[in-house]
Parts: C-alpha cells; sequence; structure tokens
C-alpha cells in the first residue's frame, strides 16, 4: 500500500499545490495528485492550476484568512517559477 507520501514523491507538483488543487476541487489528497498529473499535461491544464491557486486566494481573502492568503501566495510563487503560465496562454 502507498502512502500518502509515496503519492507526493511521485508527483511533479509539491505538496502545497497539491493540497491547493484538493481545497479547490473538494476532493482527497490523494486524487488531487492524480489530477495534477493530467493538469500537467497541457498549456490549458497549467493554467487551470494557476487560476485554481489564485481562486483560492480570493475565498480565503474575502473570509478573512490572512495566513491561509500568506501560506497559498508562497505556494503560488513555487507555482510560477516551476510551471509558468505558457506564453500564448492568458488567465
Amino acid at each position: 500500500m502507498l502512502s500518502i507520501q509515496d503519492v507526493l514523491d511521485y508527483c511533479d507538483l509539491d505538496r502545497g499545490e497539491i493540497e491547493a488543487i484538493a481545497e479547490h476541487e473538494h476532493i482527497p489528497v490523494t486524487i488531487a495528485a492524480e489530477l495534477s498529473e493530467v493538469l500537467l499535461c497541457s498549456p490549458e491544464g497549467v493554467c487551470r492550476l494557476h487560476t485554481m491557486i489564485i481562486e483560492n486566494m480570493t475565498h480565503a481573502l474575502e473570509q478573512g484568512k490572512y495566513e491561509h492568503v500568506k501560506s497559498l501566495s508562497q505556494t503560488y510563487e513555487h507555482l510560477q517559477r516551476t510551471h509558468p503560465i505558457p506564453a500564448n496562454m492568458n488567465l
């Protein structure tokens, strides 16, 4: 049986990014890890990842969860460095 860490180690995204997908989609982290690999296969999927985290930040800000906004901001900065929005795409 695989542990959650085994699943995360297999992914091209870090734990924070996968947790942000799980939060946005209201799914378990293991399913979010699988979804992350599918999304990374296309420019549209990469844009969708960026959008998910931005929407999570907006929602957290609206709820006054400023520490969560800060955490998501750091997660988003990492995503921007490792999987930037493709040049021909717009959010």
